[in-house]
């Protein structure tokens, strides 16, 4: 029977190296894009199920230390909505205060920011049971 593979969601990491947390949230998302591949096999060392339990469809997984584009902020804040603003872009008030506080300094990117494009999340920090939250709150079809 013929049928449509269905494209992997992307999941992209906006890494800074040299930071603890950012380096903590990779390899987390890489254990769980693993977890997500491959099942557990039961003579397994230690059991992670409690952080990594493959709840999640497999994603295709993107870390990169290059800042967004203008229009990836822009739709980044629309995924958090106003009151996540501040969240993305450090002291910013609205939309448009956090775009130019962006243009001015991409330093101004909270990192470690994590995206699920597919779904419509973001989430920016190292804490780790909110990115696997957003991870597993995938849109029902």
């Amino acid at each position: 029977m013929f049928r449509f593979h269905k494209t992997l969601d992307i999941i992209t990491l906006f890494h800074k190296a040299g930071s603890p947390a950012s380096t903590r949230v990779a390899n987390l998302l890489k254990q769980v894009s693993a977890n997500s591949t491959a099942g557990a096999t039961i003579d397994q060392a230690s059991d992670h199920s409690h952080q990594t339990a493959p709840k999640r469809e497999q994603f295709e997984l993107n870390i990169t230390e290059d800042p967004p584009t203008a229009d990836q902020v822009q739709t980044i804040l629309e995924y958090v909505g106003k009151s996540g603003i501040p969240s993305i872009i450090s002291g910013a008030r609205d939309e448009k205060d956090a775009l130019k506080k962006f243009k001015e300094s991409k330093e101004s990117l909270q990192r470690p920011l994590v995206v699920d494009w597919n779904n419509g999340k973001a989430f920016a920090g190292d804490n780790e049971s909110e990115i696997l939250k957003l991870l597993n709150a995938q849109k029902q079809e």
